[in-house]
């Protein structure tokens, strides 16, 4: 019975995940028939904000593919997990700086990651590397100079390493069981 279609647990779960989506349509739909112009301009900005989110969120969903594909759990703790030290850091410096497209766009994968054993400390010092950018570099030199960007850089990266304990320590993460996780 654990196994059918109709699962309980399925369809709860589906429910749950589509209640703001149905709420969000709903009103409108209600706005729609009170206020049909507006509502049409309304519909039409929904409709370029998700036509600009197709590419970066299928992007992210054939990385979390690809992770879950080839990537073990024990592997993710390892290089993300409480003991990866310097090189979890230099991976998730690296990754937040090479990183493009929307932040929003990575946040499911970086929960999948969270699930598989990343520190917060690891995914906060990636998100706060998101802010150097490789082909702006190029820009803020014309505009500040040499001495700026370094100086920016150095202690952006610094900060994420000060951040990212500082969310480490408040968010009280539990360090994670290896046993436990499926290879």
């Amino acid at each position: 019975m654990a196994n059918s279609i109709f699962n309980l647990d399925r369809i709860k779960s589906f429910a749950k995940s589509v209640r703001l989506p149905a709420g969000i349509l709903v009103i409108y739909l209600i706005l729609l028939a009170v206020l049909p112009e507006k509502s049409i301009v309304a519909f039409e900005a929904c409709g370029r904000i998700l036509k600009s989110l197709i590419v970066p969120f299928c992007l992210v969903f054939v990385v979390m593919f690809l992770m879950n594909l080839f990537v073990k759990p024990t592997q993710i703790v390892r290089f993300l997990g409480k003991g990866a030290g310097i090189k979890g850091v230099i991976l998730s410096v690296a990754a937040g700086i090479i990183s493009t497209g929307p932040i929003y766009a990575w946040y499911p994968l970086l929960k999948d990651l969270k699930e598989k054993g990343a520190t917060n400390y690891l995914v906060t010092v990636f998100l706060y590397n998101r802010a150097v950018k490789p082909f702006l570099l190029p820009i803020i030199i014309g505009y500040f100079g040499w001495i700026y960007v370094v100086i920016l850089t150095i202690v952006t990266v610094i900060a994420s390493v000060v951040v990212g304990y500082i969310v480490e320590f408040l968010t009280f993460e539990k360090p994670l069981n290896i046993r436990n996780i499926e290879p």
